[in-house]
C-alpha cells in the first residue's frame, strides 16, 4: 500500500459517527484506596438505586444526586464507579438506558412510538444524545435498530 492509501486509511479510521472518541485507560491513584468491603457495598447500592429503582430514567438523576443518597461524595462514588462497572457515571446511566431502549424498540406495545418518545422514557434528554449513545454501544442507529428487528420477525 502507498503512503496515501495509508493515510486515507487511517483518517477513515479516525473518523467516527456522533463525534465518538475511542476510550483511553486512565491510571488514578485514588481508585486504589478504596477499601474494597465499602466498594461493593456501595456497588450493590448502587446497583439497587440505578437499576431497581429504574433512576437512569430520570434525565435529571446526576452523580451528584447518587452521592447525596449514598452518603458520600462525587469522587468516592466517581472511584467506585470506574473500578467496580468499568465505566464512569453517565456510561454507565447510558448503558442501562441503551438495554432499557432495546426492549421497548421491539416491544409491539410501543411499535406507536416514535424513537424520540422513547429516548425519553428511557431517560435521555434529548434525540442527539440518544442517538450517540445508542451508536456507541450497539454500533447501529436505533432506527436501524428497530428496522433490523422488524424485518427478523416477519
Amino acid at each position: 500500500m502507498s503512503d496515501l492509501e495509508n493515510k486515507v486509511q487511517e483518517e477513515t479510521v479516525k473518523k467516527r459517527p456522533y463525534n465518538l472518541r475511542e476510550k483511553k485507560e486512565k491510571n488514578a491513584a485514588y481508585r486504589s484506596l478504596i477499601r474494597p468491603e465499602l466498594a461493593d457495598e456501595l456497588y450493590d447500592k448502587i446497583l439497587n438505586i440505578i437499576v431497581v429503582q429504574k433512576k437512569y430514567r430520570d434525565p435529571d438523576f446526576s452523580a451528584k444526586d447518587l452521592a447525596k443518597e449514598l452518603k458520600t461524595n462525587t469522587r468516592y462514588l466517581s472511584a467506585v464507579v470506574n473500578s467496580r462497572f468499568g465505566m464512569n457515571y453517565s456510561c454507565l446511566l447510558n448503558e442501562y438506558r441503551i438495554k432499557d431502549a432495546l426492549h421497548l424498540l421491539t416491544d409491539k406495545r410501543y411499535a406507536s412510538k416514535n424513537v424520540e418518545e422513547i429516548s425519553t422514557m428511557v431517560g435521555f434528554a434529548n434525540r442527539q444524545s440518544f442517538y450517540a449513545a445508542f451508536y456507541k454501544n450497539m454500533g447501529e442507529t436505533p432506527n436501524g435498530y428497530r428496522k433490523r428487528h422488524a424485518e427478523m420477525k416477519k
